[in-house]
């Protein structure tokens, strides 16, 4: 894809290419290449709109409805915000009174789009001009264009601070300062893939914008909010920052550095249930009392265990660890709640594939799930050494108890 073929795509035949396209992503790639081609679709073109109609179809579990008239990268739709989650975002900024934002490195315009939403207006520069360009066409098919105004340019080289709005959109960024209004935050997305390998990286200083940089935003906007991969180490978090962990229906999907005012409490993990968000908040360093295996285990959202706030969830519970260095908690009563899941214990056993296997057999047990901390052994491995056989189901938690390797029977609390 290049800025041509984008530019093929958003004209009338291009349009019916994409509408062809998108009745025949679900059938045979060259069969449906062929179609196009028969019915008149110059080859390039061919190949962008079904491109475009597979990653579109992809998109919908981040952006809806609204992926069916956007314009994506595969790099760009990997690294985009879901839409809750950039909704939740824009929403918070706008109650902060944010009315004006930089979207420094704004990729496909994810975030963006969710601030021009709430009416914030928002100012994204990004690099690459074919990613810059798609947002700016991502802005018309939201209906946000006139919220949302892109250019190309190099965010490092970029003046956050003011800028000319006259300007915006028509310049290509340099180290010169443009006079004008101060704006009231910036968000950055850095890339978190390695160019030409697309590895994940890990290493904050190997972000694009580097870590440096986006310490650097913090400090000359004050009002500046971040992304960061979820395993990102806690010491590197600046000091009086907000580090916010948020999951989606149990997948742990994003970390974002909140800074200066707009950083509420130390640590928060986010847990988006559906419509619905529900926030755990505290300092991230406490430890959860030590205590034996009791009735009922709760697992932790990802997002939970990751903020280090299981200490936290373990108060909400009258919790206890078995292990102080493992994130299971237990407790004595079975309580609704949408940080954890909960599974009763039925029995405990220092680990012993024959006694395991001997247990299994004599509860007619014939599926499992395995779910394991603390544990080196593989789980498809442990399951096919079981030879399960039998009508029954449990869940089978692989952990440690006083650091003894000990297996749990358990059942799903539903």
């Amino acid at each position: 894809m290049d800025l041509d073929l984008l530019a093929a795509l958003r004209t009338p035949d291009g349009e019916t290419a994409l509408a062809t396209a998108a009745k025949l992503t679900d059938g045979d790639p060259l069969l449906a290449a062929a179609t196009l081609r028969a019915a008149g679709v110059p080859a390039g073109l061919a190949a962008a709109a079904l491109t475009q109609a597979e990653l579109r179809r992809r998109a919908v579990g981040k952006f809806g409805p609204d992926a069916a008239g956007m314009y994506f990268t595969r790099a760009g739709l990997e690294q985009a915000t879901r839409g809750p989650v950039a909704a939740r975002r824009a929403a918070r900024l706008r109650a902060a009174g944010v009315r004006t934002m930089v979207d420094v490195g704004c990729g496909l315009g994810a975030d963006a789009i969710a601030a021009a939403r709430t009416g914030i207006r928002v100012y994204g520069v990004e690099a690459d001009p074919l990613t810059a360009a798609m947002a700016a066409a991502n802005a018309e098919a939201t209906g946000v264009a006139d919220r949302f105004t892109v250019t190309t340019g190099d965010a490092t080289r970029f003046d956050v601070t003011q800028f000319d709005v006259t300007r915006f959109g028509a310049t290509r960024f340099g180290a010169t300062r443009f006079g004008g209004d101060p704006v009231d935050a910036v968000f950055c997305d850095p890339a978190r893939r390695r160019a030409g390998t697309g590895r994940r990286v890990f290493d904050p200083a190997a972000y694009s914008p580097p870590w440096d940089f986006l310490l650097g935003l913090a400090e000359r906007v004050p009002r500046t909010v971040f992304k960061v991969a979820p395993g990102i180490d806690h010491a590197v978090l600046p000091a009086g920052a907000e580090a916010e962990w948020v999951s989606v229906d149990g997948d742990l999907v994003e970390a974002a550095v909140w800074c200066g005012p707009l950083a509420d409490v130390p640590r928060r993990a986010t847990v988006l249930a559906g419509p619905v968000a529900h926030d755990l908040t505290g300092p991230g360093t406490g430890r959860a009392p030590v205590g034996p295996v009791r009735r009922y285990l709760y697992d932790p959202d990802g997002a939970v265990v990751r903020s280090h706030l299981v200490a936290q969830f373990a108060d909400t519970v009258d919790g206890t660890l078995a292990d102080p260095e493992i994130a299971y908690v237990y407790a004595d009563r079975a309580v609704p709640t949408p940080y954890a899941r909960c599974l009763e214990v039925v029995d405990v056993l220092p680990f012993s594939l024959k006694r395991l296997r001997a247990l299994l057999r004599d509860r007619a047990v014939g599926r499992v799930e395995i779910l394991k901390r603390g544990s080196a052994l593989e789980p498809e491995r442990l399951r096919r050494d079981l030879r399960l056989s039998g009508p029954e189901s449990a869940s089978l938690v692989l952990t440690r108890v006083a650091d003894a390797p000990t297996v749990l029977l358990c059942h799903p609390v539903r």
